[in-house]
């Protein structure tokens, strides 16, 4: 799926949230009063993430939309950067996030699903799309995902970049053993 010569060049991965960290769907309600949403995020997706980061990988999410939600779910998984730009401005976001770690575009993945991500997509060394991706984002990947956002579509491509680098089976052996040497207190 990815090429290791591919795989060694990403320093940063950059991630849409609505459609990629999620179903893209949300819940909006009132809660004593107050507006709430509420976003649903995969588990597995998150320990992909932790394992990126592992590896010594930069993640950052850069979102069309302002939620109280992406940004406990960002402080969660210790995301390098996070953008929420209510005005959808994604590659200026993404120009500013690889500035300031450092990173070029060429070094930098960038998983997407829809129209707002087209910009990040062709702007990037690895343009990658969710399973559940309009045709014009699929058309603008090199990689295409057979999971769908807030299905595990994020850990399919930790799994894979890793895997591509050799890295992901220690990752894994590595974390087996730091949780059997903890001690268990309830």
């Amino acid at each position: 799926m990815i090429a290791p010569a591919a795989a060694a060049k990403v320093k940063l991965v950059v991630l849409d949230v609505d459609g990629v960290l999620t179903d893209a769907g949300y819940f909006l309600g009132d809660v004593d009063g107050k507006e709430a949403e509420f976003l649903r995020y995969d588990i597995q997706d998150g320990i992909g993430i932790m394992m990126l980061r592992r590896a010594g990988l930069k993640v950052a999410i850069i979102t069309g939309r302002e939620s109280e939600s992406v940004r406990l779910r960002a402080a969660q998984l210790k995301i390098d950067a996070l953008v929420q730009d209510k005005r959808g401005r994604k590659i200026g976001a993404l120009r500013r996030i690889t500035a300031e770690l450092g990173v070029s575009l060429e070094e930098t993945a960038f998983v997407g699903d829809d129209l707002p991500d087209l910009g990040p997509l062709r702007a990037v060394g690895m343009p990658v799309s969710v399973a559940n991706a309009v045709s014009e984002v699929r058309d603008a990947s090199q990689i295409h995902l057979t999971k769908t956002g807030g299905h595990g579509a994020v850990r399919e491509f930790a799994e894979a970049l890793l895997g591509a680098r050799g890295e992901w089976s220690a990752l894994v052996e590595r974390y087996v053993a730091e949780r059997a040497a903890e001690e268990f207190t309830p």
